[in-house]
């Protein structure tokens, strides 16, 4: 992708696109022709499971008003607790400390590139998978990747971060 590509596309997937080829990313993001503002919306317009598609939840931390990037397993449900164990107390981050912090609208959040770094802490559970889809900073942009490309992208661990399933 050169710099004429970039233009056409919407901020936050510029940054993203961006962020991608700086790290000599082989897959750019990628605009669906509809939103794919849950991992199952994803999932359905990719043609892919639903457990492939990174999700990413922002927490609020509470001692520093920090964000708290969990990026999981889009079949997968967060357990706070186990992430408050890991980073501290959180709670609820509202669509608009998600934009100011991430720069990014909910829907859309991707796991790079974000306005203000996070604290990042990787589902262990995406590593069931050969290859994964994120958000690219908009509701119907996403771009390709492993879970261990998400690990190097990031520089953030991987933890045990999610609800034992049933």
């Amino acid at each position: 992708m050169c710099g004429a590509e970039l233009t056409a596309l919407p901020e936050g997937v510029q940054r993203v696109a961006r962020a991608l080829q700086d790290k000599a990313h082989p897959h750019a993001p990628r605009m669906l022709d509809d939103a794919a503002r849950t991992a199952q919306q994803a999932a359905d317009a990719l043609g892919i499971a639903v457990g492939q598609i990174a999700k990413s939840i922002i927490f609020r931390r509470k001692s520093d008003d920090a964000a708290v990037l969990v990026v999981t397993s889009g079949d997968r449900r967060v357990d706070e607790k186990k992430v408050d164990a890991l980073v501290g107390k959180t709670g609820r981050a509202d669509a608009e400390f998600v934009k100011s912090r991430t720069g990014f609208s909910i829907g859309g959040v991707a796991p790079l590139a974000h306005a203000t770094p996070p604290v990042t802490l990787i589902d262990r559970e995406l590593f069931r998978f050969e290859e994964i889809w994120a958000a690219a900073g908009h509701p119907h942009g996403v771009f390709k990747l492993r879970p261990q490309d998400l690990q190097a992208l990031t520089g953030a661990p991987v933890a045990d971060v999610v609800q034992t399933p049933a």
